[in-house]
């Protein structure tokens, strides 16, 4: 990734209509504008919310499209047969501000669920598409307001991928330090389809107790709105034994081999559970070297702030780690945002 500067003329923070020596000339040239670095949840939640009090947003993603860790995988089949799969678990515990057409209720209890439609990504992508935000996709990642990844300015960016970290937080020490080092925990998703439902498995989701080697699964074909051409599940593996494989494989790109390896060795303990698990007709293992943050470093604050630098950093490391975490911080980003700007 390189870095690029964003063409927006920031002025400093202390300007306020009120001060009779700002004229309105100078006023009008003052900035509303926000640039939105990542457009996973928490980063979508938060150009949604800047534009929704009328700041003009540019959201930046280097991947094609939104979603972060939320987003689907559209996978073809001998050119035709089109498997749509995600790679963990995305059910919301928490209704982002008003009932959206895009939620729907994904179990009948008393905490209720929620989960995008037809994928998970749709959230973001619904929020990406508010009036007031511009996203663009397949971007460099440079200079921003609000940061959503806890990548984007930490040394395992150097470290997975032999490139230095995206973003220079230099100018801004003190959130460069608390973005140094944040505890995570490991995981490896198995994708899997199968060609006819799993009978013999009477639920559609469960946790492993006693198991070294898998620790969740989850069909996501039993979601409300999703195809039932193919029966899909998604499998966790246990930190420890995520840990163990990059421990021996490191932390760049995990070859081909090792991916299978690691998707026999998924399948099989998944197998080992005592039922009749026929072969699956598609089988991936993807790797989350960073998949759940084991420590929130903004606690109360909710996202990391520096008034003078205009610069947010917002996403589930903040809160904690799952989506409702990441939604929660990209709000208090806004919310930083939009306090300020509005005494300009």
């Amino acid at each position: 990734m390189t870095i690029t500067t964003i063409s927006y003329k920031l002025r400093p923070f202390c300007l306020c209509k009120s001060d009779p020596s700002i004229d309105s000339a100078t006023m009008s040239n003052v900035a509303t504008k926000v640039a939105v670095v990542g457009s996973g949840i928490s980063g979508a939640v938060c150009a949604s919310a800047l534009a929704k009090n009328g700041i003009s947003v540019t959201l930046f993603e280097s991947a094609r499209g939104p979603g972060g860790r939320m987003s689907q995988r559209s996978l073809f089949m001998n050119g035709s047969l089109k498997v749509l799969l995600q790679n963990g678990k995305r059910i919301l515990d928490l209704l982002i501000a008003s009932p959206r057409n895009f939620l729907t209720n994904d179990q009948e209890a008393p905490n209720k669920k929620y989960v995008g439609l037809p994928g998970m990504n749709s959230i973001c992508k619904a929020l990406c598409n508010e009036t007031g935000v511009e996203s663009k996709f397949g971007a460099s990642i440079g200079s921003g307001v609000v940061l959503s990844d806890k990548s984007i300015a930490s040394p395992r960016f150097t470290h997975v991928t032999g490139r230095p970290p995206p973003l220079d937080l230099s100018l801004t020490p003190e959130l460069a330090l608390k973005l140094q080092d944040i505890p995570v925990s490991p995981c490896f998703a198995l994708m899997l389809a199968f060609a006819e439902p799993l009978s013999s498995i009477s639920v559609k989701g469960f946790s492993f107790k006693n198991s070294e080697i898998l620790r969740w699964s989850h069909c996501e074909s039993s979601k409300p709105g999703r195809s039932t051409v193919s029966e899909r599940w998604v499998l966790h593996s246990t930190a420890n034994y995520a840990s163990g494989v990059i421990a021996q494989t490191g932390l760049q790109k995990p070859s081909s081999a090792t991916l299978t390896k690691v998707a026999e060795e998924l399948f099989r303990e998944f197998q080992s559970i005592g039922l009749n698990i026929p072969q699956p007709f598609f089988m991936k293992a993807h790797r989350w070297g960073s998949a759940f943050p084991t420590a929130s470093i903004a606690r109360e604050e909710k996202c990391l702030w520096d008034r003078k630098k205009r610069l947010a950093i917002c996403g589930d490391f903040c809160v904690s780690p799952n989506v409702e975490g990441a939604i929660l911080s990209g709000l208090a980003a806004a919310s930083k945002l939009t306090e300020m700007l509005s005494c300009l």
